[in-house]
């Protein structure tokens, strides 16, 4: 029986494009949902800085995203500029159904073009290529919003911080570098029960 999961994703995040690239090293048992989430709405409800909002971070993030790109040899291009107000994105991507072509396509057109991603001609641009007439209805419509705002409660509800994560059971993954992990996870799930976050939780704070 497959395992059932969820992809939290926000596009505006380089790391939630560059694990996208490697969803296929995947084992085949893992049947996950994309869930698209407002990574800022995570940030505010853990009151959390976001690591473009951390000057020498952003710097950082931005150099190793590119490193790491390059090493794993995915397409990676920075958008004209970062961060993005990922809001419209994210709800043509809900109102486009989700599916695995869309949420690629608003991937590739934010990280591999270097776009003007922060302006109306932007994502007019990448509503053209997706053959959407009506932007502005799609951006505006009151399913996709709410579908937004479900989506990033239920994260923050399952214990999510930040983006890319999966969500496997009571288990969560947070980041392209526990990619291995999941795997290891899913693999050898007899195996792994020393790391399970419930034999964690009752570890007490000294502070």
């Amino acid at each position: 029986m497959p395992t059932q999961a969820k992809w939290y994703f926000d596009f505006v995040s380089p790391f939630s494009y560059l694990q996208f690239k490697r969803l296929d090293r995947l084992p085949s048992t893992l049947d996950y949902d994309m869930v698209p989430v407002l990574f800022a709405g995570l940030l505010k409800h853990w009151e959390h800085k976001g690591p473009a909002e951390i000057s020498p971070k952003r710097l950082d993030t931005y150099r190793y995203c590119q490193w790491l790109a390059d090493r794993l040899g995915v397409a990676f291009q920075m958008p004209k500029a970062h961060p993005f107000s990922p809001l419209g994105y994210l709800r043509l991507c809900l109102s486009l159904g989700s599916s695995r072509e869309v949420v690629g396509a608003i991937f590739d057109f934010i990280w591999t073009e270097g776009a003007p991603v922060h302006t109306e001609a932007g994502i007019q641009e990448l509503a053209n290529r997706l053959g959407v007439e009506n932007l502005a209805d799609q951006l505006d419509s009151p399913s996709a919003k709410q579908q937004l705002r479900a989506n990033t409660e239920q994260a923050i509800a399952e214990g999510v911080y930040g983006v890319p994560t999966f969500v496997v059971g009571t288990e969560r993954f947070w980041g392209f570098d526990q990619m291995e992990m999941l795997c290891d996870w899913l693999a050898n799930p007899d195996q792994m029960t020393h790391i399970a976050t419930e034999r964690f939780a009752k570890l007490p704070s000294g502070l």
